[in-house]
Order: C-alpha cells, then sequence, then structure tokens
C-alpha cells in the first residue's frame, strides 16, 4: 500500500543521505579522505534501511520513487567527480564521464516510458551495477588512507573500478534495448498525454480497463536501482 503522505522515515533517510552525499562530494577534494570514506559507507548503508523501510510499513510516496535513485546517483556520480581531483587518482576522467552519461541516459529513458504510463523497473544488473560502484569507490578511497599502498590494494582498486565500468556500459546497453522494445511494442507509449480533470470526456470501459487499474496500484512500489 502506498503513503499519502511524504513525511515518514524513509523520505527522511533519503533526505539525510543527500545531505551525506553532499558531504562526501566536499570532503574528497579538500583531502578529508577518512572522513570521506566514513560518511561514505553510512550513506550508502541508509539506502538499504529506507527501501526496507518503505515496503515493510507501506510508506511508499511518489517524492520517493524519484528522490531516492536520484540520491543514488548524486552518491555514485559525485563520488567518481570529486576522485578525479584527486592527486594521483585511481579513477580518470574518461570513468567518471561513461558513469554519469549512463546514469543520465538510463533517467531520460526511464522518464519517457513511465511518464507516458508505461513500466521500466530496475533489473537485478541496475542493483548489481550499484554494488559494484560502490565497492569501487571504497577501494579507491582506501588507496589514499593506507599509505604505502599495498599491491593487493592496487589490484583489487584497479580490477574493481574496471568491473564498475563493464557493467556500467553494460546495463546501459541492456536498459537501452529494453526501452526500444517497450516503445516499439507499444507506440502510445510515447503519444499518451495527460488530459485535463475538467475535460469532458465520456468513459468507454474495455477489457484494459483491469490492466490500467493494476498498473495504477502497483506504481507506488519502490524503485529498485537502476
Amino acid at each position: 500500500m502506498a503513503s499519502s503522505s511524504i513525511y515518514n522515515v524513509p523520505n527522511a533517510l533519503t533526505t539525510v543521505r543527500f545531505a551525506l552525499a553532499i558531504a562526501v562530494v566536499v570532503l574528497i577534494p579538500m583531502g578529508e579522505t577518512w572522513p570521506a570514506l566514513i560518511v561514505f559507507l553510512i550513506a550508502v548503508s541508509t539506502d538499504w534501511m529506507d527501501g526496507y523501510w518503505a515496503r515493510r510499513y507501506g510508506q511508499v510516496t511518489k517524492l520517493g520513487r524519484i528522490f531516492d535513485p536520484f540520491v543514488d546517483k548524486i552518491i555514485i556520480c559525485g563520488s567518481f567527480i570529486a576522485l578525479v581531483e584527486v592527486d594521483d587518482s585511481p579513477v580518470k576522467s574518461w570513468m567518471a564521464t561513461i558513469v554519469v552519461a549512463r546514469e543520465l541516459l538510463v533517467t531520460s529513458l526511464r522518464g519517457i516510458i513511465e511518464g507516458a504510463g508505461g513500466d521500466f523497473s530496475a533489473s537485478w544488473l541496475g542493483k548489481w551495477k550499484m554494488v559494484v560502484q560502490c565497492a569501487a569507490v571504497v577501494a579507491a578511497l582506501l588507496t589514499f588512507v593506507i599509505l604505502p599502498v599495498p599491491a593487493w590494494l592496487n589490484i583489487t582498486t584497479l580490477v574493481l573500478l574496471w568491473g564498475a565500468i563493464f557493467i556500467t556500459v553494460y546495463s546501459g546497453v541492456d536498459y537501452t534495448l529494453i526501452a526500444a522494445r517497450v516503445m516499439q511494442s507499444d507506440p502510445q507509449t510515447l503519444t499518451q498525454v495527460d488530459v485535463p480533470a475538467s475535460a469532458s470526456i465520456p468513459a468507454v470501459p474495455s477489457e484494459d480497463a483491469g490492466d490500467e487499474t493494476h498498473r495504477d496500484e502497483t506504481a507506488g512500489s519502490v524503485s529498485d536501482r537502476d
């Protein structure tokens, strides 16, 4: 069941995570790596907490569906961009560009399809993408706090970064293909428009009415990582 009030625990946790994400982006270029690492770990842990709470207690809101994935993108994209600014960082500018470009692409596709009433739910690939990206950020931050950097950490960081880039690109292509299939199978997805409430249009019952009702009821589900 979806909640009508935006003042609930999941949205409060998301707001806290947004503040923590900004703090991470500020702390990394300042050279405050240990605080940045701790804040980052707290931020990503609250991501799981607010999703669980929203599903467990039915506190799902439209604000949460938009705000939660937005904050996730701020955490990841912001961290990658901030790490590029640090001298001798294992994160390169082209890596951050790929991460940001993928997030912009998928967000745009989701906005087009779901805004027109279509379904563009996240897949397991998107969830794993978030996990690998977070692991890559943690490993990159550890290279600044564990000095001298041991060989195993250098190798682990390199593997995680390349793994994050690979799964980021792969999931971006996967979502693009999914979006193309949705648009091709349902052309009305791109042509549906909102009808003003004051418009006088007779209701026409159809066999699809049940499907529409079901889609409206399920639209309030918690958005997964994409």
